[in-house]
């Protein structure tokens, strides 16, 4: 390696820190976690809810769910949002997985992702209300296809 190459390397480093310090000032290592390391971000083929839903900022977010006995044992997103639009997702769905169907439905909330974060700076507060009301809408989907299997044969997923 050349010493140019080596002030350069050098230099991305002290840059790479210094952007991760201004980071650490405003996020919780929760959210810097689950923003390097995003839980349950792939989708679901032939699920059994599934919701789309537009955000006021114009991300996207779906989730996919699997129930099995009326617990979620699986739940999942894509999004074509930003950093705390995929971390706000990645909690939602650690929140719902392994709760009986009627508690995810009560309980994952906008409130209960912030407070798990830690909170988010005010300008990013919607990413939660949007995890949480695309995980609703899949958990009413589920109710809907469960009344009406045959349904799930006309979803667009």
């Amino acid at each position: 390696m050349s010493r140019d190459e080596e002030q350069e390397e050098k230099f991305e480093k002290q840059l790479q820190e210094q952007i991760m310090e201004q980071i650490r000032k405003l996020y919780s290592e929760t959210v810097i976690d689950h923003w390097q390391n995003p839980r349950n971000f792939k989708t679901l083929i032939s699920p059994d809810g599934y919701a789309r839903v537009k955000g006021v900022c114009g991300d996207t977010m779906e989730m996919f769910l699997r129930v099995k006995d009326e617990n979620v044992i699986e739940c999942t997103f894509q999004t074509d949002g930003c950093g705390t639009t995929i971390v706000c997702a990645s909690v939602a769905t650690e929140l719902a997985i392994g709760k009986p169907f009627i508690e995810a439905l009560g309980s994952v909330s906008a409130a209960e992702i912030l407070r798990v974060l830690g909170g988010l700076p005010e300008e990013s507060a919607h990413c939660a209300q949007l995890a949480a009301e695309t995980l609703r809408r899949a958990l009413a989907d589920y109710l809907s296809q469960k009344s009406a299997p045959w349904m799930k044969n006309y979803r667009k997923t």
